[in-house]
């Protein structure tokens, strides 16, 4: 990565004074130092001075782009539901009315569909009034959809309504349906800022430290491992088996086990593992058992597809379709344990619905006003094609074309997260088949 592709979309110079009458302003050039950690003082200092890579700060600037008066501004929230996104709506609300005083805010329904004429979706005016108890409730009051949609038909929408600028709450597929729009605005010549909020409980989009709502799905997700935990030690070698959402990444089922300190055993998309043999999976559980008498698994859902067929198949997202790895490993474990001749109680618990539709918890409310507010600052600074997040724990804006470029992944060779975590369960480093 270098400093140009950090760089995010500017319309112009911002000449107009910002309303928001805030006591301090974040400067123009304001950046965050990509790396922080380095072998040595001499390293950090070379590479400071021959090739540092920034990230813009966000933040509010006295200077700004639109006009506040002429603004109308539009949300729209897409994908699958996660805990805080009406705090997003309601402090995108807050902040465009109260200290931009920006006249009209249009939330567009059920995702990217909402700006697609044949549905017959109508916005929805948001006020304050509207909007100020929303955070209370789980899900998005403007509902969410999957799938692309023909991005003329929704630039022709944003023209229709004058919309200035778009805030894009949603995940990984969204925000390439975000940078899809703005590229078919700037093949129009016309001054609309994409503004995207990254929405995803896995907390795997790419250079955000991380996103709303998985600090709610965790916390959320220790009441079932308990719950399992419970149950595991209640019956002669007892299995709590938990299947968490991760298609990709590890982080709820890592951070989970390690809040819920009762888990022996965390499977991962990130780490491969063989069932049967010396060292693997179904042989140290069985070791466990014998040994403790029960265990408790936590399974994300992205881990173990080698054992599945790739049928090619993908979703309305555009992401491959996954095997259901929870019941497929609750059959493994029973036919294991049965063909060794270990009676076995086993409980099975799939908490993934329960975990996204759920407000969010408090630190997540808190972290969702800043993203929002950041993005508000971005698009009257006349940023676009960009999405607000945070590195270092500072506020940052980056291109939407860096947060797609890959998904975030835990690593574990490298990761001090997952080095805890086999310190908090016990786990071996491996689980595969010696031989």
């Amino acid at each position: 990565m270098n400093e140009n592709d950090t760089k995010v979309e500017q319309f112009g110079p911002c000449t107009i004074p910002n309303p928001a009458g805030y006591d301090y302003w974040t400067e123009d050039n304001s950046v965050v130092l990509f790396q922080t950690i380095f072998s040595g003082p001499e390293d950090a200092r070379k590479t400071v001075e021959t090739s540092p890579v920034f990230f813009e700060q966000a933040g509010p600037k006295e200077k700004i782009y639109f006009r506040p008066e002429e603004v109308t501004a539009g949300i729209v929230t897409c994908g699958g539901l996660c805990p805080g996104i009406n705090d997003v709506i309601r402090a995108l609300v807050m902040e465009l009315h109260y200290r931009y005083k920006v006249p009209r805010i249009l939330g567009f329904p059920f995702g990217y569909e909402g700006l697609v004429k044949k549905y017959g979706h109508r916005p929805v005016e948001l006020t304050p009034d509207k909007v100020a108890h929303i955070m209370n409730f789980g899900g998005s009051i403007l509902g969410s959809s999957r799938g692309s949609q023909n991005i003329g038909d929704m630039v022709d929408t944003l023209f229709l309504y004058g919309v200035k600028m778009l805030f894009c709450i949603g995940g990984d597929g969204t925000l390439r349906g975000a940078q899809a729009i703005q590229e078919e605005i700037r093949k129009r010549k016309e001054d609309i800022a994409i503004v995207g909020i990254p929405k995803t409980i896995d907390n795997d989009i790419n250079y955000v430290q991380k996103t709303f709502g998985f600090s709610t799905a965790f916390s959320k997700a220790v009441e079932a491992v308990n719950c399992a935990h419970e149950e595991a030690k209640g019956a002669p070698n007892g299995i709590g088996l938990v299947k968490l959402m991760g298609r990709h990444s590890g982080f709820i089922a890592v951070n989970a086990a390690l809040a819920s300190k009762n888990v022996n055993f965390v499977l991962i998309p990130e780490l491969d593992f063989d069932l049967e043999g010396e060292g693997a999976f179904l042989t140290v559980l069985k070791e466990r058992i014998q040994r403790r008498g029960h265990a408790v698994v936590i399974l994300a859902e992205g881990a173990g597809q080698k054992f599945f067929e790739d049928k090619g198949e993908k979703d309305l997202s555009g992401n491959k379709k996954l095997a259901d790895i929870g019941i497929f490993i609750k059959d493994k474990i029973t036919e294991y344990f049965k063909k060794e001749g270990v009676n076995l109680n086993l409980k099975y618990i799939d908490p993934s619905y329960i975990i996204r539709s759920v407000p969010a918890n408090a630190e997540d409310s808190v972290f969702c006003g800043f993203l929002a507010q950041n993005a508000v600052h971005a698009a009257f600074a006349g940023r676009t094609g960009c999405v607000v997040g945070i590195w270092n724990n500072v506020f940052t804006v980056m291109p939407i074309s860096l947060a797609i470029a890959e998904r975030k992944v835990l690593r574990p060779e490298r990761s001090t997260l997952w080095r805890a975590l086999l310190s908090s369960t016990g786990q071996p480093n491996e689980m595969k088949a010696k031989g």
